[in-house]
């Protein structure tokens, strides 16, 4: 007997509206490369730190919002966000991800569901902040350049 409170046509039109509203170039990943400045659907970046980094901030499907910062020849070294809904980490960390979840298994729970820190030799994330308030960053600790630090992600 069918649910009749699944409805096949609406199934597939929020599959469609998830995929619209989630544009794949809309930033790359950690370690990737900022698309460049010439794609007039992106948000130009502004420059920070006497041009050592460059910011875009974005907006997920889940209205978060997400910094991008790169260093001055375009490559990604970190993200911040902040919103309703957690980003899709897998995809902002791109090839750390992995490095992230290896780290996140191994650190012993404290109990704190709302806050977590994983610091490997190559990735560093923080993440916390409660139900429909999220917030945290992700960067390469060795990509940042001289007079760049952690506090500068904001």
């Amino acid at each position: 007997m069918p649910n009749p409170c699944f409805s096949p046509a609406i199934a597939v039109a929020a599959i469609m509206a998830a995929v619209l509203c989630a544009s794949p170039d809309a930033h790359a990943e950690l370690g990737g490369t900022m698309p460049s400045q010439a794609d007039s659907t992106l948000a130009a970046p502004q420059t920070l730190l006497n041009g050592a980094l460059r910011l875009r901030t974005l907006t997920d499907a889940g209205n978060t919002t997400i910094n991008e910062y790169a260093t001055n020849t375009g490559q990604i070294i970190a993200y911040t966000w902040q919103g309703p809904t957690m980003p899709d980490l897998r995809a902002l960390l791109g090839k750390y991800a992995d490095s992230y979840r290896t780290g996140a298994a191994a650190s012993a729970p404290d109990g704190n569901l709302h806050a977590s820190r994983v610091v490997r030799p190559d990735v560093i994330v923080e993440s916390g902040g409660p139900m429909r308030g999220y917030v945290g960053r992700a960067w390469l600790p060795a990509a940042l350049p001289p007079g760049v630090t952690a506090s500068d992600f904001r």
